[in-house]
Order: C-alpha cells, then structure tokens, then sequence
C-alpha cells in the first residue's frame, strides 16, 4: 500500500537524531492544556527515545484518527497495568507518563496503524477529563534533576562500557548497535535509552521512569545492566564447556577409532581380549542351560557395542556377576560324626536338642549325597549362642559360613536384587554373600530374622518365602540375574528371639529349634570352659596367674547377673580380668586369686537381690512363676478382702491377658460357693503383684490367682515353699504353659521345693536334664479339683452341682 500524505509535521532531523545526537536535545514544552492517552500493552516509552510501534485497538484508532484531523501531533504515552484488558479506564492506567511526538503514522494492510513516535517530556496525568471512546486528561510537566556534569560523564563511561561487555556476549549482535552506543555522548539520552530497551518488567521500567533524579536513573539501570552482564558471562562459560565437551568428546571418538583400526590390525583389542577371556571363563562353568544361553546373549550383545558405550559396562557387569557365582561348585563335606561331636561339644556346652539334629542331618548325608539342606531357625533368648552355634556347625561339616542381619532390613530388593533398568542395579544379597563364599554349600545365617521390617517398599519376609522353601529354592530368581539359581544345598540357619514377630508362612518353612535359658550349674561350666579363659586371652593374662574359685563365680552370676545367656557374665568377667592386670603390672603380684568378698571392691554393689523364700505366708499369698526374656522368675500374689459391693480391683501393671485370668479365678471361686453369695456381696477383693513398674501379662498365672483367692476366702494358707504355673479355663481344667525350664530353675533359685504344673507339661520336663532340678519335687495339675486340694491342706471343694446355682 503506498504511504498516504501525513497530517502530522515531518521531523526528520530527529529520526536519525539518535545517530548525531551529542547530548540530550532541549525538547520544548507544548502549549497543550490537556491531552490524548495512548495506553501501550507490554511497553512504555522514555524521554528522547524513538520507538516505532503497531496500534490496532479499535478505541486507539479512533484517537489516532482525530489527531490526524485535528493535526496534533502529541500523544501521552503510557502503559496499563493489566495487559489483556481491552477497554482501558482510568484505574487501569500508569499516571506517570511521557509526553510523545508523532513523528510518522503509516496505515497498513492489516487495518493497523504503524506510528514512530519520540518521547520528549515525563509528565503526570492529573485529571482524566474524557473516557470515551478513548482517555483525555490534563497533566503537569515533571522536571528532571541531572546531577553534575563529572558525575554524569562518569555514569555515561560505566554504562557504556557495561552495555558494549554485553553486546560482545550477545551472539551475532549488529555493528549498528555498537557504533550507536558509541555515539551517544549524553548520559541522559544514555540512560533513558537503555531503560527503554534492556529486558525486565514492565514494572521495574515504570519505577524507572517515576524516578526524578536521573542519577538514582542511571545507577539503577547500571545494576540491571550488571545483572544483565553475569547471566550473558554464565550463559557464554556453559556454551564454552559444552563446546568443548563436545569437541572433545568428537576428537576422543577419532582416536578410538584409529587405535581400534590399528589393534585390530595386529590383532590386539581389548574388547575382543576381554570377550576370549569371558568365554574361556564360561567354559570351566558348571551352570545350567538357562544360564549359559543367558552368558551367550549379553556376550553377543557386547560383541555389537563400542567399548565407549555406556550399556558397555553395564553388560560387562553383568557377565561379570554370571562368571563370579560358584555355579555347582560345593566343598567337600566332613562326614565323619565324632569329630563333628567332638566340635560342638568343644564350643558350646549342652544345647543337645540341635546337635542331636545336626548330627542325624550328617548321618543321612553320608548314607545319601544329594540330600536336601534342612532349613533351621535357631529360637531363644539373647546371648544363649545362637549365632556362634552356627558358626561351630560350619566347621564341623567342613563349609563356608557366610552370616546376613536381617535386622531392621525394610526393603525386599536387599533379598532379590534390583533389576537392571536402573542404575546401579546389583543382585540381592543372597547371591553376593554366596559369591563370597565362593560355594554353593555354605552355611548361611540369617540373623535376627524375627526384627525384619516392613513399609511401602515391600515386606522381606515375602521375598524369604522362596529362599527358605526348600520345593522352591532349588531354582531361585534373582530381578538382577534373571536366571534361575539353586538354593537347594545351602543350609540356612535362622536365629530369632520370639517367634510371634515372624510372618507365620514364613515361620511354617523352618524347622523350629528351641535353646532355653542357662541354669546355674551350666553357666558355671560354661564360665569355666570357654568365658574365663577368652578374657583372659583378650586381657593379656595366662590361666595360672589369675584363679577364681567356683564359690565366686556362684556368687557373680546369682548377684551381678540376670539372663538367660552370658553376655552379662561374660562383661563382668573382664571387668575381673582388668581388675586383675592391674594387681599383676602395679603391685607386682604373681597370682591373683578373686574371693567372693572382693566382687563389691571390684565390680560394685551386687545389682540383684537373691531370691529367697519368704517363710509363714499368709492367707490370700501364693507363689507363681513367669518367664521373661533374661531367664525365669518368682511372683508373689498378694489378696486382701475388706468391706464393700463386691468389686474386685487388681493392681501392679497387669497386661490385658492377666487380668483377664484374674477375672477368670474371681467368677470361679465365686461359681464353686467357696464362701455364701452375701460374702462376695458384702466384701471388695484387691489383687495386687509386686514390682508395679514392671509390665506383667500372659495366662499362665490363672493357677495361682485362683489358689491365692481361694486361700483368702476359705482362710486356709498355701503349701509352704510352692510355686504354681499354669492357665485355667471356666470349666475349672488347667492347660499348658511355656517357659517351663526357666520357671522351675527360677524356683530353684528362690529356694521353693515344689512346683504345680499342669499335667500337659510333663513332657516338657522329661527333656530336662534330671540333675538340673535335683532337689525340686514336681505336682501335676489337672483341674480346679487337683489344684486348690493339692495347694490348701485339708481343703475340700464343694460338689460341682452347686457351681450351677448362681451365687
């Protein structure tokens, strides 16, 4: 479209100002007492700058069209604070504005009007006195404080000097540009022009422009300038790096190129060195076909990818992994019993329930080769030498010992590995701790299997399904290794405290061995044969020059210790051990002999009271045994009747399950009649159990609770030195109990004579050792009948007819 005539006075001496100009141009000030708006969506325009712009909003046409007519050419350039807004009202709208000249207005194909436009004054837009279709308002003139002319002169070298650094950073900035900045020679000109074209936001521009001071102005857009600067820096220093990186990576690539051409010319690769060898490996293995084409497809696959490939060493890994395993390679086991007795008779002092075990799994090993491995779990209390069991069993067959914790272990790739889409993937831990053994045969422990954990990577419990199942682990999967791996000939021994932790299909893989509690006398062996002497090994001492007598070791276990196992006693043994070097390097003594009486000056105060029987007990007071972690003990059952409305209170920190049976033995003796209905009415019962800030709970007091009742009620006190255990229902019969062992040695020590247990029991006891409860007379206990008969002297329950009749 050809250019129509302008209405407005050309000024082309200022288009090209921006060219010549020196300084800033004296602009004079307009004889204008109001004037048109001319709000812009994204930009604004400074004083001085020219700046060519497309107008299509309808409302500024229109305002475009009658300045044309009127052929005014000044306009109020200034921006909306809403950028989408289309009608534009006064609220919407900058009120620092810049008074502007139209320098040319071209209508285009389009329908818009192209304009270029100068600004030459700031101004501030007072009152608003037209709206539509377009804004009119009055304004003032705001003046410009310019600081002093060395100032300026330095304001204009720094930003020059900034905005030439950035246009060298700019990639293929014009050379237009660089001769324009050069030219200017005015810092206010400087200044607004580069306020006018450095990228921010419309914001920051409009602060820009409010601002009186031109040297706050131009301090301002220098800092921009700056910040401008370091992003071009950093931009230009990672382009470089990249650059590089690339160039090198291009140039590392020819010279791989050109030695693989040589090195194949003499026929000396690597990668083709490093596959000979992997297939030389592969054919000593002893693997399954799975395995082999398994070996075949990565080997083929490596045959295809650079060496600088990264699947390169991944696969590399892999093969390395298949090639590390002891594919079917076993040790040769030790058939011979008597030195496999003979082992674990010298490492571990009774314990004959497992050994029994062992040695018969021996037995049918040398009678049948292939036998399956059986899958133990090795269940008691801490310190009882379920761990160094495990190990003593290793050297007795002649095998490897690897040992995994499972304790706190919450994820079940630790078991199956990870697969190998991700980085860093490596097999589960079952098959690395095999490849460390080197055997396909080792005995393997997995310790603490009762303190696995779970949470939302999975439960390890399911994945040890398939390990401990002996129909399954003949063909194990791996995520990482994808191959199935044999199991079969691994005996897994577990080790665990408590079995109600341990998931129940899991626990119904693994043949359940109990180790009880040490008594006594087997802690004294032990101390004797393996704790004394290993102390003394650790503490620099021979067996001749320190002697402790078994009076002292008596008197150590019972008073300083308390525990199933020996660990405890084995630390106060070297507390004795030390105490001893000290005597043997400072007051130069040849032996050392530890008296009974010299425990307090070595160790301290005893930390346990002996348990001792407490002689004419009265009515309302019976004896009953618990079992805990650290060995047996003794319960007092205390009862006490007063006036009252026939409540019964229990105290003492009872567990649910205690309380429960003290229910139990209260509606009982209440259902046999052991005192008339109006007694029960008229009287409260409060149990209580001694040692309150001790946690009690399980049925197996219901026994004693229901004879310590009923010698409250009848008057007539208990046996003297018994001790009762045992569960009882409402139908009055008495059922089995745990913890055996520990109850009964609990009684020896506290010096009672005889124990009730229920009848079920018996064949607990019969696998005790007889001298161990030499001195202990043991009565049976069937129902309510045989317990309160046997416990009360010449107590005669009343027929079971009147048990029907509510009381």
């Amino acid at each position: 479209m050809a250019e129509e005539p302008s209405p407005f006075p050309e000024d082309t001496d200022n288009l090209s100002y921006v060219v010549r100009a020196k300084g800033m141009p004296e602009f004079p000030k307009v004889d204008l007492q109001e004037v048109s708006v001319l709000p812009l969506r994204n930009t604004l325009l400074f004083p001085g700058v020219i700046l060519p712009i497309s107008v299509g909003r309808a409302s500024s046409i229109q305002l475009l069209k009658d300045l044309r007519a009127k052929r005014i050419p000044y306009v109020a350039i200034t921006a909306q604070k809403t950028r989408d807004a289309d009608k534009v009202s006064p609220d919407n709208v900058y009120l620092v504005a810049t008074l502007a000249k139209i320098l040319r207005y071209q209508p285009t194909s389009e329908g818009n009007i192209a304009l270029m436009i100068q600004g030459h004054h700031r101004i501030q837009l007072t009152d608003f006195v037209q709206t539509e279709p377009y804004l009119v308002a009055k304004f003032i003139y705001i003046p410009e404080e310019l600081p002093d002319e060395t100032h300026q002169k330095g304001l204009l070298l720094a930003m020059r000097e900034h905005a030439l650094k950035a246009l060298e950073l700019l990639p293929e900035s014009p050379q237009e540009a660089r001769t324009l900045l050069q030219s200017i020679q005015g810092m206010p000109f400087m200044t607004n022009f580069l306020a006018n074209n450095l990228p921010m936001e419309l914001s920051e521009r409009q602060a820009l422009l409010e601002l009186d001071s031109l040297a706050e102005r131009a301090e301002k857009v220098l800092a921009q300038l700056q910040s401008q600067l370091n992003v071009l820096e950093v931009t230009e220093d990672i382009l470089n790096r990249v650059r590089n990186t690339l160039e090198r990576q291009q140039r590392d690539y020819i010279l791989r190129q050109q030695i693989k051409a040589i090195q194949d010319e003499l026929g000396e690769s690597p990668e083709q060195n490093d596959i000979a060898r992997y297939k030389e490996a592969a054919q000593k293995k002893k693997w399954s076909a799975e395995a082999q084409q398994a070996f075949e497809r990565e080997i083929a696959r490596l045959e295809r990818i650079p060496p600088f490939s990264p699947e390169y060493s991944v696969i590399t890994g892999y093969i390395d992994w298949l090639l590390d395993l002891p594919w079917g390679e076993c040790s040769e086991d030790k058939l011979d019993l008597k030195r496999a007795r003979r082992i674990l008779d010298r490492d571990h002092y009774g314990m004959e329930k497992v050994k029994k075990r062992i040695l018969e799994y021996l037995a049918v090993l040398k009678l049948r080769k292939d036998m399956k491995s059986p899958i133990l779990c090795l269940y008691g209390p801490p310190g009882v030498g379920k761990t160094s069991l495990a190990r003593s069993i290793a050297e007795a067959l002649g095998r490897k010992y690897v040992r995994m914790s499972l304790g706190g272990m919450h994820d079940e790739a630790e078991i199956r590995g990870h697969r190998r889409t991700y980085i860093g993937a490596m097999p589960g831990r079952i098959l690395q701790l095999l490849r460390r053994a080197g055997t396909d045969n080792p005995v393997f422990v997995l310790d603490e299997v009762d303190k696995i954990g779970r949470d939302f990577r999975g439960d390890p419990s399911y994945a040890l399904l398939e390990v401990l199942d002996p129909e399954q682990n003949a063909n194990f999967q791996d995520h990482y290794l994808e191959v199935p791996y044999d199991l079969s000939r691994v005996l897994f021994i577990a080790t665990a405290n408590t079995l109600e932790t341990i998931h129940p299909a899991l626990r119904d893989r693994m043949e359940i061995v109990e180790l009880s509690g040490y008594s006594v006398p087997e802690k004294l062996q032990i101390a004797r044969r393996h704790l004394i002497p290993r102390a003394l090994k650790e503490h620099g001492l021979r067996s001749a020059q320190v002697r402790i007598p078994d009076e002292t070791l008596f008197h150590l276990i019972e008073r300083y210790t308390r525990e199933s196992g020996v660990r405890q006693l084995y630390r106060e043994l070297s507390g004795i051990a030390r105490w001893s070097a000290l005597q043997l390097t400072e007051h130069r003594k040849k032996v050392v002999t530890v008296h009974p009486d010299l425990l307090e000056t070595i160790l301290g105060a005893p930390h346990f009271e002996k348990e001792e029987y407490e002689q004419n007990l009265r009515s309302g007071v019976a004896i009953g045994l618990a079992w805990t972690p650290y060995g047996g003990d003794v319960l007092y059952i205390e009862s006490i009747a007063m006036p009252g409305e026939g409540k019964l209170s229990l105290s003492g920190q009872l567990g649910e399950v205690m309380k429960e049976s003290a229910t139990i033995a209260y509606h009982l003796v209440r259902a046999y009649r052991l005192a008339p209905p109006e007694w029960f009415k008229s009287h409260d019962i409060h149990i209580h159990i001694p040692a309150g800030a001790v946690p009690k709970d399980g049925p197996s007091a219901g026994v004693v609770l229901l004879t310590a009742l009923a010698s409250l009620i009848t008057q007539k006190p208990v046996r003297p030195y018994l001790a009762m255990t045992g569960e009882i229902t409402l139908r009055g019969k008495v059922l089995p109990i745990g913890g055996v062992k520990e109850k009964l040695l609990a009684a020896l020590r506290a010096g009672l004579k005889v124990v009730g247990l229920p009848e079920a029991n018996r064949k607990d006891v019969a696998e005790i050792p007889a001298e161990l409860l030499e001195g202990l007379e043991i009565h049976y206990l069937k129902d309510i009948h045989s317990v309160l008969t046997f416990a009360l002297e010449g107590f005669q329950l009343p027929t079971t007819e009147l048990m029907l009749t509510p009381s």
